[in-house]
């Protein structure tokens, strides 16, 4: 073989092994944009921890991801709803001091998050009556799912008004859709969607989160106007209330208890 016929052969060889490592090169980047993709996505979705700085919107310990740009302008839109701006009374304060005496302690013994007892304020705090659906009292029962927990509707009773009864029964359920879907979230949004359209949606959409999850418009902002709900009775002042009580500082003689 001649010099020459060597050398062009070199090259080929070289040109080749040049084109391999190309190859190689691009597969090995492709490989590794596809796992820091798939990462980002994981920490895009997580469910921070309720002392991860980056989140003070939480509800019973399971933060919300506000780095999620849908979720987080959900909760703005809840959020101003709520404000003082938009609701302009104090109502939301004044039905705390009433509710809260009661209702804490009996959350407290049936081992339900403090953070549902901002739910009846949602269910019924701004409402008055009975639903089109026929729900009715604080913690919105239907008839017949308030008979099914011991409560009595019907012959010139109903106990949905009663807020101790009814809030023993609201423990009683949310205990149920707690211990079915594993989580305090999902068990709210449950009571408010019901239990088997809550299994059907987890089977259909092979999703276990709900603000990865998608329902109706009643149920997809639930959780958030109980969350903006929470937000607005904590820190009054920063959603434009001027007038507020601080729960914090009340006297037990200022509890104004009713029943």
């Amino acid at each position: 073989m001649t010099k020459k016929e060597m050398t062009k052969k070199h090259l080929i060889t070289c040109s080749v092994l040049g084109v391999l490592a190309f190859i190689s090169g691009l597969f090995i980047c492709g490989k590794t944009d596809t796992k820091k993709v798939a990462r980002h996505k994981a920490e895009y979705r997580f469910i921070y921890a309720k002392n991860d700085f980056s989140n003070d919107f939480n509800f019973a310990d399971e933060a919300i991801p506000l780095n999620d740009k849908r979720i987080n302008q959900k909760l703005r839109k809840s959020l101003v709803r709520t404000s003082y701006s938009h609701i302009q009374s104090n109502v939301l304060q004044e039905e705390a001091i009433k509710l809260f005496p009661i209702i804490e302690p009996i959350l407290k013994a049936n081992g339900i998050p403090e953070d549902f007892k901002y739910m009846p304020l949602v269910e019924a705090g701004l409402k008055s009556g009975v639903s089109k659906r026929g729900a009715a009292g604080w913690w919105q029962f239907m008839p017949g799912t308030a008979r099914t927990y011991g409560l009595k509707v019907g012959h010139g009773r109903d106990e949905r008004y009663h807020i101790r009864k009814s809030t023993i029964a609201a423990c009683k359920y949310l205990n149920e859709l707690h211990a079915e879907f594993n989580s305090w979230t999902l068990a709210a949004a449950a009571y408010n969607i019901g239990e088997i359209k809550m299994a059907r949606a987890i089977k259909a959409q092979s999703e276990d989160n709900y603000f990865r999850m998608h329902f109706n418009a009643e149920t997809g902002s639930y959780l958030y106007r109980i969350i903006a709900m929470k937000a607005v009775i904590e820190r009054p002042q920063k959603y434009g209330y001027k007038k507020y009580y601080n729960l914090d500082n009340l006297q037990p003689a200022d509890l104004m208890a009713f029943n």
